[in-house]
């Protein structure tokens, strides 16, 4: 798929979830705030560019839905007349029993041809291929079928698509943090990288982040069984008592980033 080139990408509005928020992905300018790969991205911008000032806002918050993110985020964003918007989210919704990935993808297609309208380059990002995650690998079927139809919108709009599902690097549990949902510091370093590329953003990485990590030591059965007792105790009954109140993760927060600024 050939990758559009805006004629400068001077302002870039990220737009999602917890994802794109940054989460595990401590700042270290931000005590208690995250990075993540759009503000790493943001960065490779800026320095492909640096005969301009990039301009970055991120709106995206913890615990969206897509129906959120569209109609929160995507009127804020089309009102800064961003040059490239990076509109990831979905994953929320299809996690709940019941979601419909046609649904999905039919909404978010309303928004990627209202950003192309504009003039603002799109990058889209389908999720990881969740097969060897316990309980989650339920969500494998309809995650694949939203996947899909990624594909085709960015076929019919001239949007650019991150494959996070054939990334079979990010397998690689060392680099998911502890929820198992979200990355690590090392796996937003990467995606960054990735969706650089994807975009034709040119960085002198040594094309690193597709290589995968050194094979890691093989488990003692009691502590693979102690990881997942304790991943079900801090991860997955809180996320239900979440549901069963009617409660996010993200209520009441703001976004990081809700201006477009220079990248610090």
């Amino acid at each position: 798929m050939p990758v559009p080139s805006h004629r400068s990408r001077r302002r870039y509005v990220a737009l999602g979830d917890s994802f794109t928020e940054g989460l595990a992905d401590p700042d270290p300018e931000r005590p208690g705030g995250y990075r993540g790969w759009a503000d790493r991205l943001a960065g490779h911008l800026a320095a492909a560019r640096p005969d301009v000032d990039v301009e970055y806002a991120n709106l995206a918050i913890r615990g969206r839905l897509l129906p959120q993110v569209l109609a929160e985020q995507v009127p804020v964003a089309r009102a800064a007349r961003p040059d490239l918007v990076s509109l990831v989210a979905g994953g929320n919704d299809l996690l709940r029993p019941g979601a419909d990935p046609d649904r999905l993808a039919a909404a978010l297609e309303e928004a990627v041809a209202g950003f192309r309208s504009d003039g603002a380059d799109v990058l889209l990002a389908t999720g990881v291929d969740p097969r060897l995650t316990p309980i989650i690998r339920r969500t494998r079927g309809r995650v694949a079928v939203f996947n899909a139809s990624l594909w085709s919108i960015a076929a019919r709009h001239g949007a650019v698509v991150l494959d996070q599902w054939g990334a079979d690097w990010l397998q690689d549990w060392r680099l998911w943090d502890g929820d198992r949902i979200h990355l690590t510091a090392e796996g937003h370093r990467r995606i960054a990288l990735a969706a650089a590329a994807a975009l034709g953003v040119p960085v002198d990485d040594g094309g690193d982040w597709r290589t995968p990590l050194p094979p890691a030591p093989p488990r003692a059965l009691r502590v693979a069984l102690a990881e997942e007792a304790a991943w079900l105790r801090g991860f997955v009954a809180p996320w239900i008592a979440r549901r069963l109140r009617g409660r996010s993760s993200g209520d009441g927060r703001e976004p990081k980033r809700p201006v477009p600024l220079t990248p610090a």
